[in-house]
């Protein structure tokens, strides 16, 4: 991923989904210290192996998000989603996990509620992580804000209480990603980076992290990224300018441009009916209209085309996360 800082310069500041930062591309190859052979070829594959895992985040949020995540999950090519716990419509997407043990169901690790009008709040009990939430008891709406006011020991009780919540219901997860960002982006702060991989080394679960990360900032990210830990190529995503440019044009050029190694691509599938609108109101970044242009390129036959014309082999979190066992 990107920049993963939570006092950024004040443009990514603006950008309040961690998303927007993540359209970079990031090398697969982990620290020096971990084997010389590149992920691909640790999973079995040649070093020059286009690897894909197509990815829909925020399953939870709200019906439509799963209705859709949910068709495209099993039509595909989507092949992965990520679950956030706090959330409303988690109860569905855990029965939709339980029917379908062998899907790739990660978790979303969540500490913002990030709309206006829908909003959700910790998992642990509120007065055990207090500094998580705001006079009204909801999370706070980014992750400045979140950072600014958290307790490190209230973080670790809610990611804890999200995993622990997560497996009681019968899910599974087969990776963690964090919502917005909020664990990635903190450079100042890497203790939460170093908590969320301490976590998935505990749990036997792949935290998603980049080598641009690493490359970025050597000196400091060397002390949290062990070498068990995984860490992939390529986190894409779309931005806001590649929204204005149309959906179907950047998954196009993104696809036909993707590098050997593996990859993930991120998306957000929804339909765009009263619920998201109501949900997404006033952001028409990552918005009703954006999810459904994700749910209708990833259900396109130009999708798989591409996918095919470009050679692309599409893995899950689930075979890469056979590496940590």
């Amino acid at each position: 991923m990107s920049v993963f800082h939570h006092l950024m310069p004040a443009a990514l500041r603006r950008a309040r989904h961690a998303s927007a930062l993540l359209a970079v591309a990031v090398s697969l190859l982990a620290l020096p210290s971990q084997a010389q052979n590149s992920l691909a070829e640790r999973l079995g594959y040649p070093a020059d192996t286009k690897l894909l895992i197509l990815h829909a985040d925020d399953l939870g949020v709200a019906h439509s998000e799963n209705q859709a995540s949910f068709s495209a999950l099993l039509a595909g090519p989507v092949n992965s989603a990520s679950i956030m716990v706090p959330c409303p419509w988690l109860p569905e997407v855990a029965r939709f996990a339980r029917a379908m043990p062998k899907l790739d169901l990660g978790l979303h690790l969540t500490l913002t509620s990030e709309w206006r009008d829908y909003k959700w709040s910790s998992t642990a009990p509120r007065d055990s992580v207090s500094s998580l939430v705001d006079s009204l008891g909801y999370f706070y709406d980014n992750c400045a804000d979140m950072a600014k006011h958290a307790r490190l020991g209230d973080i670790e009780r809610e990611l804890r209480a999200q995993i622990k919540k997560a497996l009681a219901m019968g899910i599974n997860p087969t990776h963690l990603d964090s919502h917005m960002g909020c664990l990635f982006f903190n450079f100042e702060r890497p203790e939460y980076l170093a908590l969320y991989l301490r976590l998935g080394r505990e749990f036997g679960i792949p935290a998603m992290i980049s080598q641009n990360m690493i490359d970025q900032f050597p000196e400091m990210l060397r002390k949290v990224v062990g070498p068990s830990d995984l860490v992939v190529d390529n986190v894409l995503t779309a931005t806001p300018e590649d929204f204005k440019g149309g959906m179907p044009a950047y998954y196009e050029r993104t696809l036909r441009e993707l590098k050997p190694g593996v990859n993930v691509l991120l998306m957000h599938l929804a339909y765009t009916g009263s619920e998201m609108q109501g949900v997404t109101v006033n952001h028409t970044d990552w918005g009703a209209e954006w999810r459904q242009a994700d749910f209708d390129y990833f259900n396109s036959e130009a999708c798989r085309k591409t996918l095919e014309e470009m050679g692309i082999r599409l893995i899950t979190w689930r075979e890469v996360g056979k590496l940590m066992k």
